[in-house]
């Protein structure tokens, strides 16, 4: 007869899956291979785009400011959040590896959602540099300088490793039932709804590091381009007023990309009662995919100024004739 310990044993072994599968596009797995092509399409482009941007921010030292440093900061966050998503969702399409680890998945959901964090925090500050540069010109280069921007970036990285860090050991205690995944990533939300136990405290901690990060974030982001709006309504020159407001354009089409599709996709794990399970699947890709490779277009389109074009333009000598 089987003793109490061996019991328990036995159950562990029988409920608690050693991987998860993960999932691509459900009903589409006989045209993943051709699916995969924008996928890739995209990760190259996101990749090859913000790298650009590092290598000309850092090669030209007229282009070490502070709107471009935090420009840099925000491509090589969405660098490595195309980099922590592109094996498993390539790996689903191209060869159709839908299994990962425990220990991989939890691995994943940390490094996803501290850079998910950390972009955040990005876009608040580059909010910050846009109100000061607006509010006190004089004092713009004064007040953001070289080490005060370091210490900035690094009070946002260790933010969300504080915040996020405790979530891989929260799942950690559990014993997972169902093992498939709505995603080709692990997401904490997705993850924790696969255990067999009380949810309770994961939910509410997962809630909170929402509200501590995008909703404190988007929040004060709100409030800095009210401040930003009420200061350029009292330029008298409509010139002035519309090349000040042109200068936010691009950080408010960024901040639209990330927060739109991550604060609804938030929403849907919470409350997916009634709602699309392809909708959620969209919503994800999007969420990982669209900000990573429309930043380097969107926000270089209007931050960076004729001084990078010039740098571009040193690898192509001699006037430009149309054809």
């Amino acid at each position: 007869a089987l003793t109490l310990p061996d019991f328990h044993a036995v159950n562990d072994t029988k409920f608690n899956s050693a991987v998860f599968l993960l999932t691509g596009l459900p009903g589409q797995e006989d045209v993943h291979l051709w699916i995969s092509l924008p996928f890739c399409l995209m990760y190259v482009i996101s990749i090859v785009g913000n790298s650009v941007i590092l290598f000309i921010i850092k090669t030209d030292p007229s282009l070490h400011e502070p709107m471009y440093i935090f420009l840099s900061m925000l491509a090589i966050t969405d660098l490595a959040l195309s980099i922590s998503t592109m094996p498993t969702t390539l790996g689903i399409f191209l060869f159709n590896a839908r299994e990962i680890s425990l220990n991989a998945c939890f691995a994943q959901v940390f490094f996803i959602h501290l850079l998910e964090c950390i972009e955040s925090s990005v876009l608040l500050l580059m909010a910050f540099d846009r109100f000061i540069a607006i509010r006190d010109p004089l004092r713009y280069a004064s007040f953001l300088t070289l080490p005060r921007i370091a210490k900035m970036g690094l009070v946002c990285v260790l933010r969300g490793v504080a915040v996020i860090l405790p979530l891989p050991f929260l799942l950690q205690r559990f014993r997972y039932c169902p093992n498939v995944l709505s995603h080709s990533y692990c997401l904490h939300n997705e993850v924790m709804k696969m255990a067999c136990s009380d949810i309770t405290v994961n939910n509410i901690y997962g809630l909170f590091t929402k509200l501590l990060t995008m909703g404190l974030d988007s929040l004060l982001i709100f409030l800095s381009y009210l401040m930003i709006l009420k200061t350029v309504l009292r330029i008298a020159s409509h010139v002035e007023c519309l090349r000040a407001l042109n200068t936010c354009v691009s950080h408010l089409c960024a901040v639209l990309l990330f927060y739109t599709p991550a604060i609804r996709l938030s929403v849907i794990h919470r409350f997916r009662k009634g709602s699309s399970p392809m909708l959620e699947i969209i919503l994800g890709y999007i969420s990982m995919l669209v900000p990573p490779l429309m930043n380097p277009i969107v926000v270089s389109s209007s931050l960076v100024t004729q001084e990078m074009k010039n740098t571009v333009l040193q690898f192509h000598p001699g006037p430009l004739h149309p054809r």
